[in-house]
């Protein structure tokens, strides 16, 4: 997957603003079953909302949200408070429901 532009992180994060977290990170931080819940949602939706629910350091959520990346093979379209916005494309072009725009049209 190529590395999201600043204008499709900001396009991404508009969609993502009318939906709720679907997964949840509390004290036990990243384990395997949180792993499989994101990407899982990751493979049915592509775009997902993480709330972070005991991590107060924003130094933490980002390093959490740059494990999920690397491990779900995914990205980040960006943090605000407690909740990370991550990005994946379906494999299968029949199954996509979210085109990124290649270049800004603004």
């Amino acid at each position: 997957m190529k590395k999201l532009k600043g204008y499709q992180k900001k396009y991404l994060k508009g969609l993502a603003h009318k939906l709720k977290p679907y997964v949840f990170v509390g004290q036990k931080g990243l384990t395997e079953s949180l792993i499989k819940s994101i990407s899982d949602a990751l493979e049915k939706h592509e775009l997902i909302k993480v709330k972070f629910l005991d991590f107060k350091e924003k130094e933490m959520k980002e390093e959490i949200s740059s494990e999920i990346e690397i491990i779900a093979e995914c990205e980040l379209a960006g943090i605000i408070g407690h909740i990370a916005t991550f990005y994946k494309q379906n494999k299968d072009p029949k199954k996509r429901v979210i085109i990124v725009p290649e270049r800004n049209e603004d």
